[in-house]
């Protein structure tokens, strides 16, 4: 006897989807905003730290588009030959997040190190004024993903780079009003060292979170042996093989397993309150249950060693 159930729950989803949408739809329109600003006054007073760090913000936007098209992505229909639809593209606009975040902080950490040997002159004061203004910018960006965060990798990568960049305009702040006041023109790159590292060590485990899966991890939140023990706790249940839970995109999670019932049964009312019990204890929302009488000879789930794998 076979049976599957599966358990969706679009509604939550969706109107997650929608608030994603206009969080990431303000942060572009705040961060272009900001780098027209920017880059206008920079050209104005002939600053070329405020044009450099235009050039950055702007590939903060870049960030923000890359994270917004992995939602929309993650949105798109399933079809014949994308059955799941494009539900990992948030996980690998995540991924990708990290990386250029890292690579503009390594950019970031060698520009500071060679300026620190050969200081230049900062104009403190409007440089101050203007990363002023970028905290409030990238502040209210970063705010719009806070709620979001919590469940999407996606938006968590988001907050993470802006954020960061609230960050390094706070340290431009503080190194602009003491090199104001002081002179000294080294604190501007010790700052910016001091900073990249600071966010070096908060991203990377976005880098190390997102990469696990894309290779189909278990999702962090997900405690696989207890999810081995509610499924063998169930009525009539001898044994469970291959047992697989994997991310199928930032905010869902997907299971498949064998369950062994040698005295039959395993109805749709049976499956459905099993696949009920796995969503509200674990989140998982996609759940696939195969019910056979006797152990598959095939099984081969690589987590328990009661399973033996033959091909």
């Amino acid at each position: 006897m076979h049976g599957h159930a599966h358990d969706h729950d679009h509604a939550a989803h969706a109107d997650a989807a929608d608030t994603a949408q206009r969080a990431f739809a303000w942060g572009v329109v705040l961060n272009v905003a900001f780098v027209a600003v920017e880059a206008g006054w920079g050209w104005h007073v002939g600053s070329l730290a405020l044009l450099a760090d235009a050039g950055h913000n702007l590939s903060d936007v870049a960030g923000l588009l890359l994270a917004w098209a992995g939602a929309l992505a993650a949105r798109a229909r399933p079809g014949p030959r994308h059955t799941y639809g494009f539900k990992r593209a948030g996980i690998v606009a995540a991924f990708v997040n990290a990386v250029l975040l890292l690579s503009a902080m390594a950019w970031l950490a060698w520009e500071a190190l060679q300026r620190l040997w050969q200081p230049q002159p900062v104009p403190g004061a409007s440089v101050m004024v203007v990363a002023a203004i970028g905290i409030v910018i990238n502040t209210a960006t970063a705010l719009l993903f806070v709620r979001g965060s919590a469940h999407d990798l996606n938006q968590r990568g988001a907050l993470l780079h802006m954020a960061a960049d609230a960050l390094v305009s706070a340290g431009v702040v503080v190194a602009g009003a003491l090199t104001w006041w002081q002179g000294w023109d080294w604190v501007d790159a010790a700052a910016s060292l001091v900073i990249a590292i600071v966010i070096v060590v908060g991203t990377w485990g976005l880098l190390r979170e997102s990469l696990h899966l894309l290779f189909d991890g278990v999702p962090a939140q997900v405690d696989l042996e207890a999810v081995r023990a509610l499924l063998a706790s169930q009525p009539g249940v001898a044994a469970v093989q291959d047992l697989h839970v994997w991310a199928m995109g930032t905010r869902e999670v997907a299971l498949t397993a064998h369950l062994i019932m040698p005295a039959g049964g395993g109805d749709d009312a049976f499956l459905h309150a099993t696949a009920q019990a796995l969503r509200e204890r674990f989140g998982i929302g996609h759940t696939t249950l195969q019910v056979l009488r006797a152990p598959s000879p095939q099984s081969c789930d690589g987590v328990s060693p009661a399973n033996a794998c033959t091909a």
